[in-house]
């Protein structure tokens, strides 16, 4: 009996185990409820094909979607302090901070890359909304600045790719106040006469807008993503006035000169390599060769 139990069975189960269906085998389209394979909708960069709507897009993902080859260098962002206000409410945030580390595999909501794009050296930074919403806290405030400073001190442009639902709340003033510490370090980018675009995405709201999401030379972004500081039900129920159709989405926005191009995810390096050519951006002399470590990290290969 002991073998049957503690070895037959189990080989069963594992078999059986095996042949479940994975569960993101199938993806619903939150638009038309289409069911569409899984792997279709990656190779087509998460966008659904027969609806075109725009799914969300991890930073590994957008990151090769963007870079020359799929291969660029990962730039380390100087530690924060974990949990500054030993902040706890129904769990503590240091356990939040773990779980979203554990299912993203990132460090914190921004994930900045130096390499090539379309020929052209540049830093992207991108903020992944998997990872608490793509909250803005010291940690990424701190990627932020450092995107910006290394592409002055690499002489080269700075793209960042929006996505959050604001400003961190376990973190209170502290996060607040990477507002004016990073609208300080578009600045200096500026000042080195180096081009800031900017892509929003689906969501970006309250203190990103607020800041360095809308200080680009150049605003881009995806089709239907919703964009503002505060979202369409806290104003309704603020002004007591219905708001209008598609409000503080992308091409309502766009209408109203608040935007600059709505561009489809599949044709964004082009346009963006394009944008970044008439800011005045140019390849290097050796255009052929891999652009130099910027970081300690060891090159991102994926």
């Amino acid at each position: 009996m002991n073998w049957i139990s503690n070895v037959v069975r189990p080989k069963i189960r594992n078999f059986l185990a095996r042949r479940d269906v994975p569960e993101n085998l199938w993806i619903k389209c939150p638009e038309s409820g289409q069911l569409v394979f899984y792997k279709d909708v990656e190779a087509n960069q998460f966008v659904i094909p027969g609806s075109n709507y725009h799914m969300r897009m991890g930073a590994v993902a957008r990151l090769k979607s963007m870079f020359d080859g799929e291969t660029w260098f990962d730039i380390g962002v100087p530690d924060v302090p974990l949990d500054p206000l030993k902040f706890r409410d129904e769990r503590r945030y240091a356990d939040r901070l773990k779980d979203a580390r554990a299912k993203t595999g990132l460090k914190d909501a921004i994930k900045l890359g130096y390499g090539k794009l379309d020929g052209l050296p540049v830093v992207i930074g991108v903020q992944d909304f998997d990872f608490m919403g793509g909250s803005l806290g010291m940690a990424a405030g701190e990627a932020v600045i450092k995107g910006l400073e290394t592409a002055v001190d690499h002489g080269t442009p700075f793209v960042l790719f929006a996505a959050s639902g604001g400003a961190r709340m376990q973190e209170g003033i502290l996060a607040l106040m990477q507002l004016p510490r990073t609208t300080v370090a578009v600045q200096r980018l500026r000042e080195a006469g180096k081009p800031y675009i900017v892509v929003l995405t689906n969501p970006t709201t309250g203190g990103v807008t607020a800041s360095y999401g809308m200080l680009g030379d150049a605003h881009i972004v995806e089709p239907g993503a919703l964009i503002g500081f505060a979202g369409p039900r806290v104003i309704e129920q603020t002004i007591r006035q219905k708001l209008p159709d598609g409000f503080q989405r992308s091409e309502f926005l766009l209408e109203k000169g608040m935007l600059d191009l709505v561009v489809d995810r599949r044709e964004m390096k082009p346009v963006i390599a394009s944008a970044l050519r008439f800011m005045g951006a140019v390849s290097h002399p050796a255009a052929d060769e891999t652009p130099a470590p910027v970081a300690t990290e060891p090159a991102q290969q994926t």
